[in-house]
């Protein structure tokens, strides 16, 4: 892989396809997909995100992170998409895969430590229907906008 974003959706889709075909190749145990942190859609007009302006409240007192902030991420490994969301998202997911018959939820996880729940979803397609598939759930599940930037994290 010669880049590692990008930020329109025909652009991502394909950086989401080349990123699965170089871990595939690396046989590297998983492939990262994250949005950019300030692709929230809640910046203001001078561009700024509101917990940059004001601080949070719900930052980590040991490491300062936010996890409200925090950008969304999937990651995809033996045919398996891996992701965290809230049971709204996961609403949302469920509708969204509906139009994927290839896809399914294989496992659902709801750590003690942790709101939310880790999803594993079953994803045995090419690389590109993968692609659509994850390009889709950063926009419709995470609600990213049209614009947002994606990274390849890890590969």
């Amino acid at each position: 892989m010669t880049r590692f974003d990008a930020a329109a959706a025909e652009e991502r889709q394909k950086l989401f396809a080349d990123g699965i075909v170089a871990h595939r190749e690396r046989a590297s145990p998983f492939v990262t997909f994250e949005a950019d942190a300030d692709a929230s859609g809640a910046d203001d007009e001078d561009g700024a995100t509101d917990s940059a302006e004001t601080g949070s409240d719900d930052a980590d007192p040991e490491t300062g992170d936010d996890a409200e902030q925090a950008p969304p991420w999937i990651q995809f490994g033996d045919g398996t998409l891996n992701l965290d969301c809230t049971d709204d998202e996961l609403d949302d997911l469920k509708s969204l895969l509906g139009e994927f018959p290839a896809f399914k939820i294989d496992d659902l996880t709801r750590p003690e430590e942790a709101e939310g729940v880790n999803v594993r979803v079953s994803a045995l397609a090419d690389p590109n229907r993968v692609a659509q598939c994850v390009e889709r759930v950063f926009r419709e599940v995470y609600d990213r906008p049209e614009s947002f930037r994606a990274w390849v994290t890890a590969v």
